[in-house]
């Protein structure tokens, strides 16, 4: 696609790199000519990523990072921007899924799903807008989750550090007003990818979200190569979702029964696609 050479040679760094939409992400911005960093916590993992994007012909330089370290960050982007000359685009994707009830939450639960999901994207935004204030300009992709406009159960605590995540973009977008610096947001719902898979244990969570009607990352990358292409504010996948969300905020007592139905309506629409 001719859009897609708008990446050519662009420093892109992604977190959460070494499994799914994070690595579908740099498989596919290598592909479009990008020069990848790959930042994540296992090592092993990245270096089967780089060797897929090097086969490819792609370049990608592995920078093995925990986002809840502030300073592990700073030498992220340091060894990004020593190999690439700089960081054009960051997609903030690293997260963390630990289905639970609220009444039965373990504040261990949520505090490592905040470090990761909240104060690990934190500390990616203020690494990088200096950065690219510097280099005149750039682009942050926060990957954030339709989880964050509507709480559900069992995602209490998950729903928690997305709302936040919205929140800080929001609040960034607006110190960002008139700056060469863009900070859009990628809504997704469910994704089929091992962290999914990991909360897919929770019985709670299959009677919330049939496993079937899970999308493939690929989506995603669709909507995050979109968002920095074009510098988009929001986009939800699927496109429009986190607009009935927004709708539902304004008359959340009709919006509780909704979600009943449509709980209802998803584990019908996924049999009947088991049975096609």
């Amino acid at each position: 696609m001719a859009w897609f050479q708008a990446f050519r040679d662009r420093s892109v760094l992604v977190t959460g790199a070494s499994s799914g939409i994070g690595r579908a992400t740099a498989v596919a911005v290598a592909a479009a000519g990008a020069r990848d960093g790959l930042g994540a916590r296992r090592r092993p993992q990245l270096e089967e990523v780089a060797s897929e994007i090097a086969a490819a012909g792609g370049h990608a330089v592995v920078v093995p990072a925990d986002v809840t370290d502030r300073a592990a960050v700073a030498d992220c982007f340091a060894a990004v921007a020593q190999d690439h000359g700089g960081v054009d685009i960051v997609v903030n994707n690293a997260g963390v899924l630990i289905p639970g009830v609220v009444t039965a939450l373990r504040a261990e639960d949520l505090e490592a799903m905040l470090r990761v999901n909240l104060f690990g994207a934190l500390f990616v935004m203020q690494e990088a807008v200096p950065h690219m204030r510097e280099r005149g300009g750039g682009v942050i992709v926060n990957l954030a989750s339709l989880a964050g406009r509507r709480g559900v159960s069992p995602l209490g605590g998950y729903c928690a550090t997305k709302f936040g995540l919205i929140g800080l973009t929001e609040a960034l977008r607006s110190e960002l007003l008139g700056s060469p610096v863009h900070v859009g947001l990628v809504l997704p719902a469910v994704v089929d990818t091992p962290m999914v898979d990991a909360a897919m244990l929770d019985p709670d969570f299959v009677e919330l979200w049939p496993p079937a009607l899970n999308m493939p990352p690929s989506w995603v990358v669709w909507a995050i190569f979109a968002t920095a292409r074009f510098k988009l504010v929001e986009v939800s996948v699927p496109p429009g979702a986190a607009t009935l969300e927004k709708l539902a905020a304004l008359a959340p007592g009709m919006a509780d029964t909704i979600v009943e139905w449509a709980k209802t309506t998803l584990h019908w629409i996924a049999g009947a696609t088991r049975g096609a």
